[in-house]
């Protein structure tokens, strides 16, 4: 069945094969909701308004505005440079072209390459890190790194945005995996390979278990969608 709201058309999917779980994710501009052929008519409005709900709540997340961008490098520089690194301006930027992010020192301003948007969260956290210890050390050297490895996923998100570069950029049978030297205050100019925790269209899936579908909303978000 599909119907459709101010956020997009939304596909219901009914399965017999599912009991006790209810998903959601998106499919192009679509958002597929797939519930138990049990259901009542509704038990389906019901559950797939917080479906759709909570959803958009998920995405507003994983993209954030520039204001967004400017409260989470507050947040990060508190939590891993004691505050030292104090931006002018965080914003999402269309124009940077293979760099992830760039950083002017001189006059403290930060953008943010806009194909960040919609990466998991800890890969954005790292990119914005990257540029706020440009703030502090301009160059790569020991120090700079030095400053960075007080983020628990810097190797994780590197190779996140490694592997993305060599599928995007590099194309199936290049076999030059070379990086380009991207200057001192550029983040690492390497794209990443999407991982379980980011599957492009369908990448935000938000999911509850149980029977409680009549009344109580679980809080716990459930992981991988069931195909209907």
């Amino acid at each position: 069945m599909q119907s459709s709201t101010p956020s997009g058309p939304i596909e219901v999917r009914r399965s017999r094969k599912r009991v006790r779980t209810v998903t959601a994710f998106r499919d192009g501009e679509t958002t597929v909701v797939s519930i138990p052929a049990r259901f009542t008519r509704a038990q389906e409005r019901e559950w797939v308004h917080r479906m759709v709900t909570r959803l958009a709540a998920q995405e507003r997340r994983r993209r954030p505005s520039d204001e967004g961008l400017a409260a989470r490098a507050v947040e990060l520089s508190d939590r891993y440079l004691d505050g030292r690194a104090r931006p002018t301006s965080v914003t999402w930027s269309s124009r940077q072209g293979r760099r992830w992010g760039s950083c002017t020192p001189v006059d403290g301003t930060i953008r943010i390459s806009t194909r960040v948007r919609g990466m998991p969260r800890w890969v954005t956290d790292y990119v914005l890190l990257h540029e706020l210890v440009h703030l502090l050390h301009p160059g790569h050297g020991p120090e700079f790194w030095a400053a960075l490895e007080a983020y628990p996923r810097t190797e994780r998100a590197r190779g996140f945005l490694e592997g993305f570069s060599y599928r995007d950029d590099r194309g199936p049978g290049d076999d030059d995996t070379d990086d380009t030297d991207v200057g001192d205050t550029d983040a690492d100019d390497t794209d990443a390979e999407r991982d379980d925790g980011h599957r492009g269209a369908e990448d935000d899936v938000v999911g509850y278990p149980p029977d409680d579908v009549a009344g109580h909303l679980p809080d716990e978000v459930d992981g991988p969608r069931e195909q209907a």
